[in-house]
């Protein structure tokens, strides 16, 4: 844990062999999360695990401007974002018309339609957690790290450095109200 916060915090002073330095000790942890979220996508997502990994750590590290973690809890709240940008960039994409708009595949092998898109469901999460955010930041980012990091409930209530009650509080308010927002659609 404390070499991961010191390569952070290299990466952070611009030190250019940190950020090679920093994925062999988290690639484990990233993957599952990718993992995670990529379950949850329709079947027969061409988007895999690892290139998920790569581009979001990528986009953390891979940047002009030096970011700056505070914690391990933070670079992991970090990649869950942007996982979660990748994710909806490509639901996006693939919602396209120029891509065949929101046209439904068909299992050759099986002759049967595939299971629904799940890139609509996305977007409309997507969505109403920018307005969640508005409403309420804290609560917004528990919901990014509890769906799309995957953490449990505590260790997401401590990467936000409050209590436990606190958490449970923010994601039944979180919970309620992106279920109005989304059932609304």
């Amino acid at each position: 844990m404390k070499e991961v916060t010191c390569i952070l915090s290299a990466v952070e002073q611009g030190d250019p062999h940190a950020a090679e330095q920093l994925l062999p000790l988290v690639y484990d942890e990233l993957r599952q999360l990718a993992a995670q979220k990529l379950v949850q996508e329709k079947p027969g997502q061409t988007l895999q695990a690892t290139a998920l990994v790569h581009e979001a750590y990528l986009r953390l590290v891979d940047v002009e401007q030096a970011q700056q973690w505070n914690s391990r809890g933070h670079f992991f709240a970090a990649a869950a974002e942007a996982m979660r940008r990748i994710l909806v960039e490509r639901a996006r994409h693939k919602a396209s018309h120029k891509r065949g708009g929101r046209a439904q595949r068909i299992d050759l092998d099986s002759l049967e339609v595939a299971a629904a898109d799940r890139g609509h469901e996305l977007l409309l999460l997507d969505d109403a957690l920018r307005e969640l955010e508005q409403h309420d930041a804290q609560a917004a980012q528990l919901v990014k790290l509890r769906y799309f990091a995957g953490l449990g409930h505590q260790e997401a209530a401590e990467a936000l450095g409050i209590s436990r009650r606190a958490a449970d509080r923010l994601w039944a308010l979180a919970r309620a109200w992106l279920y109005q927002q989304i059932g609304e659609e």
